[in-house]
């Protein structure tokens, strides 16, 4: 037996959606608001990791050392992505869709906001007793007295408009409506200066509100675009550079380089700086004793080829702009210059070695390669200490003070092949010891030099090594970011969006005024579209405006505000 319409489940009345129709529904789900503030959160979440987990493009050795530290779990981090969060598919389908979403949430607002502006006020209802906040007076004024003044007083501040519209005569038509701030002219069957019984005052403010939200919007796009084309078309490298020497922005010079998927490395700008003194001061006395004071890199560049020197001073947030680079200060340290001979004589090695600072006491650590060293490569790793402090021993030497007061620059020595004549890239912070064999002393514990500035030490196969000079040397992040005025400018006018649509508050009024024998009957009326707990003051300011304007003394109303 047939069943019945109302006896079928709903699956069975609901018709199935074709392709067209899914994809029409995946969309309206994609650009709901809803959507667009869940995919926000997901993306604030997302970013979670990338300031947790130090990240590749920004700092290799710091990922180095957080992989070496967590052995067992760097290879999911690894295999997930998060040691490059912001580039990460993961990360970038969120982005994306927000993108799309936000996009395809403020086009039909804005279609739907420009057609609002537009529209004329609505009418008023019947029975103003049912609105939250209504009142009811008399006067001897006429009707088009009492529709002058309410315009007057309805039209509001000029930078809060309000779109206000005049009715006299319901039977005989409506006047033409006027946008924010300004006021119609007269109906269709009434002339500007004729009579008439009955008339009304329709008046819409709070525009600015939905204008701010859409704002608000807007610049999280801009924010999105101008984050994501300094991702593509950007670059960020770090360089260690010694006092005395210098560096050219070409790939070869850098420690470190990321850019991005859309970068051609053959585009970087041309130019070179010479780092002629770095000065590191720090507190010495006080709650602060250790904290650093003062860095300052200074010297010369030159941008292209054939530019002219000038000067340049880089402290810590105050970069260097040139070629749409910026090169900012970002980390310095101590670069001990060491004298190596080998068992032959020959000075194989005389330069500043850089020891990267590894606590805040500026304890470091460095590698020294002496590839031409004979008849065997040399290859040194160990410490260097700004202001020793020993313990009974100098094994248990420790830093006290980041400044250079006492330095000491301990060193274990290994022999026999680097691998650096291998042809694969090697890290000069890193010694590769698969090939080398360390020395050892007589009682079978690691041979080890420590010296102090202008000491020499004997190596065990003969040659020497001579802690000559101290020198300093600074980080520097290169990094170029195009449109990175882009997300400033959207935040910046973002916030001014936010608070326009926080502070506007949408509000319809209406005054009616009717000819009752020799008195008019004026009604007033307000409805806020968003709750707010002044309506009932608002409604009694404007009831004094109306009644300053027509000269007529609030002594009995008839019906108080409510």
């Amino acid at each position: 037996m047939a069943r019945s319409r109302k006896d079928r489940a709903p699956a069975e009345l609901a018709p199935a959606l074709g392709p067209v129709e899914t994809l029409r529904w995946a969309w309206r789900q994609l650009t709901s608001m809803r959507t667009a503030l869940l995919l926000l959160l997901l993306l604030a979440i997302a970013a979670v990791p990338g300031s947790v987990v130090p990240q590749r493009g920004v700092d290799a050795r710091a990922v180095e050392a957080f992989q070496a530290r967590h052995p067992d779990l760097s290879p999911w981090l690894e295999r997930l992505g998060v040691f490059h969060t912001y580039t990460s598919p993961w990360f970038s389908a969120v982005y994306v869709l927000l993108m799309v979403s936000l996009i395809g949430c403020i086009l039909p607002r804005t279609k739907v906001y420009l057609k609002s502006v537009r529209a004329r006020p609505p009418r008023a209802p019947r029975n103003f007793d049912r609105l939250p906040a209504s009142a009811t007076f008399e006067t001897d004024a006429e009707v088009e007295e009492v529709l002058a003044v309410a315009r007057g007083a309805l039209r509001g501040p000029r930078l809060l408009p309000s779109r206000v519209d005049v009715v006299r005569d319901d039977a005989s038509g409506t006047g033409g409506g006027a946008g924010p701030g300004a006021a119609s002219g007269t109906g269709g069957g009434a002339g500007p200066g004729a009579a008439s019984s009955t008339g009304e005052v329709r008046a819409e403010r709070g525009y600015l509100r939905e204008l701010g939200n859409l704002v608000f919007h807007t610049s999280i796009v801009a924010v999105l675009v101008g984050v994501a084309a300094g991702a593509l078309w950007g670059y960020r490298g770090a360089a260690i550079v010694t006092q005395g020497e210098g560096f050219a922005n070409v790939l070869t010079q850098y420690d470190e380089f990321a850019s991005g998927a859309l970068f051609d490395t053959n585009d970087l700008p041309p130019f070179s700086l010479q780092l002629d003194k770095m000065v590191a001061r720090f507190w010495t006395t006080g709650p602060q004793r250790g904290a650093p004071r003062l860095f300052e890199a200074s010297g010369t560049y030159r941008e292209g080829v054939d530019g002219r020197e000038k000067p340049y001073e880089i402290r810590v947030n105050h970069p260097l702009n040139v070629g749409g680079t910026s090169v900012f200060l970002v980390g310095q340290g101590y670069a001990p210059v060491v004298k190596i001979t080998d068992a032959k004589g020959d000075v194989v090695f005389d330069g500043a070695v850089p020891f990267l600072p590894a606590d805040g006491t500026y304890t470091s650590n460095g590698v020294i390669k002496v590839p031409d060293a004979r008849p065997e490569q040399l290859g040194f790793q160990g410490f260097f200490l700004p202001t020793a402090v020993t313990n009974g021993s100098e094994e248990a030497s420790v830093s006290a003070f980041p400044g250079a007061v006492n330095p000491l620059l301990g060193l274990f020595v290994f022999h026999g092949d680097l691998g650096v004549d291998d042809g694969l890239p090697q890290s000069v912070y890193v010694l590769d010891q698969d090939k080398l064999e360390q020395y050892k002393n007589a009682d079978g514990s690691n041979f080890r030099v420590s010296l102090s500035p202008g000491q020499e030490a004997d190596l065990p196969d003969g040659g020497t090594i001579e802690f000559t000079d101290l020198t300093l040397f600074a980080r520097f992040q290169i990094a170029s970011t195009p449109l990175v005025w882009l997300p400033l400018g959207g935040i910046s006018i973002g916030i001014v969006g936010l608070v326009l649509s926080l502070a506007v508050r949408p509000r319809r009024t209406w005054v009616r005024a009717r000819r009752v024998g020799s008195r008019t009957v004026v009604e007033v009326a307000a409805l806020d579209r968003v709750p707010r707990d002044d309506l009932g003051t608002s409604l009694e300011d404007l009831l004094a405006q109306l009644r300053s304007g027509l000269g007529d003394l609030p002594d009995d109303p008839e019906k108080e505000p409510r």
